[in-house]
């Protein structure tokens, strides 16, 4: 998990969206750039009656400042805050994600590798029995059916070990690509312990998830800045103002200067920005339902997790602290006995196929009840300890 906290590439889009955010509210925080007006022309006098006085050139250069009214300026930076707070917000889902999705890439590894393991360990027991009985010649039709049923047995072993190592390298390389390392890379997991402790009440979990999902929070910011942007755009009705010196020389007969403070203002009348408000509003109604909607999606993703959990939890309870070791110890024992002759074929078969199917059972109920707690850790937004070393719940062996 610290690797891949450290060097997942996808977290470099979330950090440079917060450098972006962030460097928007510097933006919004600045007054716009004052605009220059520069003016060039000719001027002719002459009177009434035609006579002509004299010409020359005529230009005016201005300085305007625009002014945001009251109010504005504030508003967009409450915008720009809350855009650095929705990147921080995905930052941290992301983050939150990531290392949940770690943790069960990793359990997932693990599991693959036990079941490999054992795959490995009850296919080379058939093939060296086979082995030993080939070396006999089966007198009669008894034994030699039951090494026919042995041997499709260990070509069946084959085809599930082969089977199970793939499991192994594809959860390696989801493992790998998680954590920013190389595909190649040969990472294992080493044994570890796991840990599922029991739940809060279920009325606690979603009092929780209400006020610390980090969706919801989500949710909650992007509402708060919709709502400034209603305020802004009504604001913006009112256009804002220009004002700045002038400087104006003119000369013809004579030479004429003018020195004055100049002022702009846009007419409103193409657009008078009733729409922006619209939409606005129209946007803040869909942020206030896509709110009730999230909470309603997350209390219920709470609950079924939850009860979920609850039942993966019951069923391994009922479990021996060593069962997988007690199953591996009677398919070693059913092993020894059919080799001695007081054990029939049949029971022999039937102890490996069960060692490797209570194998896998076992370990997919904990990857099953490891992936429901996650995804409550997720939108609860508070991690709860699933791993430890103390001695667990259906223990990994």
């Amino acid at each position: 998990m610290a690797q891949a906290l450290q060097s997942n590439p996808e977290l470099n889009f979330y950090i440079a969206e917060l450098a972006a955010a962030k460097a928007g509210r510097q933006t919004a925080a600045k007054l716009p750039n004052p605009e220059i007006t520069v003016d060039l022309g000719y001027k002719r006098d002459q009177t009434p009656a035609g006579e002509f006085l004299g010409d020359g050139p005529a230009w005016s250069v201005s300085v305007l400042q625009p002014f945001e009214l009251p109010g504005r300026m504030a508003l967009r930076k409450a915008i720009a805050n809350r855009q650095i707070a929705l990147a921080e917000l995905s930052l941290e889902q992301f983050r939150a994600e990531l290392a949940a999705r770690v943790r069960s890439l990793g359990f997932k590894l693990l599991a693959a590798q036990q079941t490999a393991e054992a795959t490995r360990e009850v296919a080379e027991r058939v093939q060296a029995l086979l082995a030993v009985l080939v070396q006999r010649d089966p007198a009669g039709l008894t034994p030699l059916l039951e090494m026919r049923v042995i041997e499709a047995n260990a070509v069946t072993l084959q085809r599930r070990l082969a089977q199970a190592e793939q499991a192994v390298q594809l959860a390696r390389l989801d493992l790998n690509l998680a954590c920013g390392l190389p595909l190649e890379q040969p990472t294992a997991i080493a044994p570890t312990n796991l840990v599922l402790e029991p739940l809060p009440p279920l009325e606690e979990l979603l009092a929780l998830a209400r006020t610390n999902s980090l969706e919801l929070r989500l949710r909650q910011a992007e509402l708060e800045q919709q709502g400034f942007q209603v305020e802004l755009a009504r604001k913006e009705r009112w256009p804002r103002v220009s004002l700045g010196p002038f400087y104006s020389r003119e000369r013809s007969q004579d030479q004429e200067t003018i020195v004055g403070l100049g002022l702009a203002v846009p007419l409103p009348v193409w657009d008078t920005k009733k729409t922006a408000v619209q939409q606005a509003q129209a946007r803040l109604q869909q942020a206030e339902t896509s709110m009730r909607v999230t909470q309603r999606k997350i209390e219920r993703q709470v609950t079924e997790h939850a009860v979920t959990y609850q039942r993966q939890l019951a069923a391994m309870a009922r479990w021996q602290t060593n069962a997988l070791e007690q199953f591996r110890q009677a398919a070693e024992l059913g092993d020894r006995h059919y080799r001695l002759g007081s054990l029939p074929v049949s029971t022999y078969l039937e102890l490996q196929k069960q060692y490797l199917d209570a194998t896998e059972a076992l370990l997919q109920t904990q990857a099953d009840a490891l992936e429901s707690r996650q995804q409550l850790e997720l939108l609860l937004g508070k991690p709860l300890g699933a791993l430890s070393q103390a001695p667990p719940h259906g223990r990994t062996e």
